[in-house]
């Protein structure tokens, strides 16, 4: 999904564009989203949909990340924007057009390499190595996707 179409979907949530200091990329505050200006399209995507997963699943100030509660609500976004950009379908997509690589996935996907690579550990915390979609598997780590028929599974 794309920034724009994020900025589309969740309109109902002011999203403002700025530079940002000390490294911050977004900021989620009092019901607004915070984005680094200079960023490209496609890392936007990526921090924004973390930022909407503030939104709906994070509560108070989580800015110290030596507190373990706020780590663990950091991950709870992040894995809501896993969710949201990348469910594990989109992977099937992504081989029927043909993605052989990392690199091909993350661009057809509209995510960073280090989006995809985050996405697929979790899901290897979730699911294992490997995801089953009817005759697809979809081994995670490395990312590779195998149709039954090819291997004769």
């Amino acid at each position: 999904m794309h920034y724009e179409a994020l900025l589309t979907k969740y309109s109902h949530i002011p999203v403002k564009e700025k530079n940002l200091q000390y490294g911050f990329k977004g900021l989620y505050r009092n019901g607004k989203i915070i984005i680094e200006k200079r960023l490209d399209t496609v890392e936007k995507g990526c921090i924004l949909a973390e930022e909407i997963g503030h939104h709906f699943k994070t509560v108070g100030n989580i800015l110290d990340q030596s507190n373990v509660n706020n780590v663990k609500q950091e991950k709870v976004a992040r894995q809501w924007a896993h969710n949201e950009l990348l469910p594990p379908e989109c992977f099937i997509d992504a081989y029927h057009h043909g993605c052989t690589n990392r690199f091909e996935v993350a661009e057809f996907l509209n995510v960073t390499e280090d989006f995809l690579q985050e996405a697929l550990d979790r899901y290897v915390e979730k699911y294992g190595d490997y995801i089953y979609f009817g005759n697809i598997m979809i081994h995670l780590n490395p990312l590779n996707i195998f149709h039954e028929k090819r291997f004769g599974m």
